[in-house]
């Protein structure tokens, strides 16, 4: 019976309907209620022993299409204009976010755990890592995402995994012809990525059945997803710099916005959470809990420590304040995807790798239930803040010297 693909996809799929259930009931987010059924399933078997949810090649590739696609759509919704205009808030907690956690997580795996120099960078970078695909999910179930602060978060969201993957890349980058023609090309496509968007909805995509526009997106990141495999990189990265490059065309047609995501939460992500709770081995879990809980409160220590004081610069409310580092604390796309390359590599063991994937999932549930549980904020605070710290930066601009004309 389990080995009939039409059942494997009904159990996967029921798990899924059961989470939006338990989310709705609850009132957090569906993306967490997936991956804790996830770890849930993952741990039950079947009397011959077996694992109730199974995973087969469609199953990997629809998690991983929603990852791609997840983290595409989170770039399309940056308004270019608010992050013009919201950088400098956004670069500072982005880089503070992924700079200070791999320092120091680094150096406890180092110095105190006793691994060997590329163990303790993996476990750096794996743990430094903010959830772009979490905190997306969130902004969009919460409302946020068109409010000037919920783009100044995934910004900075951005900005930190773009400082994980340039670590990864720096420290283990297999330097190759093929990595330098998934550059160029990805490059090249990204200039014109804009323009070419424009011209299919505006000559193609007028309410037509057939989707030509969405199935154009598509085209482009499973394209773009293969050159970077092939390259040994990873697909997620191009879908987040296609994502940014079109997201002023994407801010002129809501449509197209709402068609992906509908297709994405309806079929792709919930293989992508679930899939991700899988990872969690519950035995795994209690013999090495001591580090585990030290490894999370490291994360979470050092993203407060370089977030929250900044937050209060740039005009947060305390609980505004409160609610962006948490959500600056979640990890997991990027933090699986670099703990998963130091166990391919063989740089880390399955030891190793079971605590740091542990630590990455827990840190994409327990900051963001603790965000929504206890520091929500009101769409009309995180919309507020955008007019309060314009005027800011506006009169800290006027108060400038102007530049003097010879």
């Amino acid at each position: 019976m389990t080995e009939n693909i039409w059942y494997i996809a009904a159990i996967w799929m029921g798990l899924a309907f059961v989470a939006s259930l338990i989310s709705i009931r609850l009132g957090i987010s569906v993306a967490l209620i997936e991956i804790l059924v996830g770890v849930a399933a993952g741990n039950l078997h079947l009397p011959n022993g077996a694992h109730i949810l199974q995973t087969t090649d469609w199953t990997n590739f629809l998690a991983m299409l929603g990852s791609g696609v997840l983290t595409f759509l989170a770039g399309a919704e940056i308004d270019p204009v608010s992050l013009k205009s919201n950088l400098r808030a956004s670069m500072t907690i982005g880089i503070l976010s992924f700079a200070l956690p791999f320092a120091c997580v680094w150096g406890f795996a180092q110095f105190v755990l006793g691994w060997p120099l590329h163990q303790a960078q993996i476990a750096g970078i794996a743990l430094s890592t903010t959830s772009v695909a979490v905190v997306y999910a969130v902004m969009i179930e919460g409302g946020f995402g068109q409010t000037p602060m919920g783009k100044t978060i995934l910004a900075a969201c951005f900005i930190t995994d773009f400082g994980t993957v340039l670590a990864l890349g720096t420290l283990f980058a297999d330097f190759n012809l093929w990595l330098l023609v998934f550059v160029v090309v990805t490059a090249i496509m990204l200039w014109f990525m804009p323009s070419w968007t424009r011209f299919i909805i505006s000559k193609l995509g007028a309410s037509r059945v057939s989707e030509p526009e969405v199935k154009f997106i598509f085209l482009v990141l499973f394209f773009l997803g293969g050159l970077a495999s092939t390259a040994k990189s990873e697909a997620v990265l191009p879908a987040y710099l296609v994502g940014l490059v079109v997201a002023g065309v994407f801010l002129r047609d809501k449509t197209l916005v709402h068609r992906m995501r509908s297709i994405a939460f309806t079929i792709f992500t919930p293989f992508y959470f679930i899939k991700a709770g899988l990872f969690v081995s519950l035995g795994d879990l209690w013999k090495a809990i001591g580090l585990i809980i030290i490894l999370l409160l490291i994360k979470m220590a050092t993203k407060y420590i370089g977030v929250w004081p900044f937050t209060k610069v740039f005009c947060m409310g305390r609980r505004e304040s409160h609610y962006t580092t948490l959500l600056m604390s979640t990890g997991l796309t990027f933090g699986t995807i670099s703990a998963l390359f130091g166990l391919q590599n063989k740089i880390i063991d399955q030891s190793q790798y079971s605590v740091l994937v542990t630590v990455v999932i827990l840190s994409a549930f327990v900051p963001t239930l603790i965000a929504q549980k206890f520091f929500q904020p009101t769409i009309e605070a995180m919309a507020e803040w955008g007019r309060i710290y314009g005027e800011k930066f506006n009169n800290e601009n006027s108060r400038r010297p102007a530049p003097t004309r010879k």
